[in-house]
């Protein structure tokens, strides 16, 4: 009698080993003459040496699938039993347009053309500024593509960062530390991370600095080697945070930058940074540029009329600026603290 001992790590045992343990149940029910015992994370198997080989292939091959899509059901069980290679790329079959496997083995992929623009240009590009209003995927993409390139060991960390800008409430009247001030502002890239790994394995990459996600101000005197970084709400950027952000770009890094240039929270005397760098690095080789549009969005349909609504309002309100200053031109306008009328300085 030969036993043999799996410690699972990293790994949420109820995606694992199943509702009352049926996947190692599953597993044991077809090898009869060994014992499969399950307590806490270790899995325990006693027997013959060439069925202890075969069930530790097996399972090593369950956890290889978990790592990779994040839960293991009564299907996966039955595919590895019923194969003699238990490679995890001869078992399962992706699609090429998948991104990566959620943490509950959901699919994420590009659903509008612009998204599907948006991973082409990050594939090919090191550096990518996406483009356009809320909802229409930036971010989720992004962290996405991010969290694929981990997987695929393309990268060694995730850099996920934003500029902390008060979008109308105080910093100042939010309880807590700077951390408990800050993580509120991050949580839309937390929730993107919790839908594409596991809780205990996000977890433990962040303690061991694998995924960083960290305010702006956070970056700077760094260099960013083997890292996927991800700058989010990038339109609320300084130009000196913006340049100091680009610049932090090591060897084998992909840089992504995301913004909304219709949710500026910045105060009005001050220029965004996103906007003055598209117009300094238009035309560099090797950046992409990506713009979506309401047609992008995925989230309520109602959302799309809203984004819709606003950018109507704003270009009205724009005609009227541009309509304002041409009466102003032929009245007389300020030039250099001096009153211009009808060509006469006054």
């Amino acid at each position: 009698m030969v036993e043999k001992v799996i410690t699972l790590e990293n790994i949420s045992l109820i995606d694992f080993l199943g509702t009352e343990n049926q996947n190692i149940k599953q597993l044991a029910a077809a090898f009869p003459s060994s014992k499969i015992i399950s307590r806490g994370n270790e899995i325990k198997i006693q027997g013959q040496t060439p069925e202890i080989t075969k069930i530790h292939e097996i399972l090593s091959s369950l956890i290889d699938h978990y790592h990779k899509f994040g839960k293991i059901t009564h299907n996966s069980v039955n595919r590895y039993l019923s194969s003699d290679s238990f490679t995890d790329e001869e078992v399962i079959v992706t699609s090429p347009d998948v991104i990566v496997y959620g943490s509950k083995g959901g699919v994420i992929k590009a659903k509008t053309p612009n998204q599907q623009k948006l991973v082409d240009a990050i594939e090919k590009n090191d550096l990518v500024f996406a483009l356009g209003p809320a909802g229409t995927g930036k971010t989720y993409v992004s962290v996405a593509m991010a969290v694929r390139a981990l997987k695929n060991k393309e990268v060694k960390k995730i850099i996920i960062s934003r500029p902390v800008v008060e979008a109308g409430e105080s910093l100042g009247f939010l309880p807590g530390d700077m951390k408990e001030k800050v993580d509120p502002y991050l949580r839309p890239i937390y929730d993107a991370l919790e839908d594409m790994i596991p809780v205990e394995k996000l977890k433990y990459y962040q303690e061991n600095k694998i995924i960083e996600i960290a305010p702006l101000a956070y970056m700077r005197g760094r260099t960013l080697n083997n890292a996927f970084v991800l700058l989010d709400e990038a339109q609320n950027t300084t130009p000196a945070q913006m340049k100091m952000f680009l610049t932090r770009m090591g060897p084998n890094a992909k840089l992504m930058v995301n913004g909304d240039w219709s949710q500026i929270d910045l105060p009005r005397n001050q220029r965004s940074g996103l906007m003055e760098a598209l117009n300094i690095l238009r035309g560099v080789k090797g950046i992409g540029v990506v713009e979506m549009t309401a047609d992008d969005v995925v989230r309520h349909r109602l959302v799309k009329d809203i984004v819709n609504a606003y950018s109507k309002l704003e270009e009205e309100r724009r005609a009227k600026r541009d309509a304002q200053a041409e009466e102003d031109e032929k009245n007389g306008v300020v030039v250099n603290n001096r009153r211009v009328r009808n060509n006469a300085q006054v």
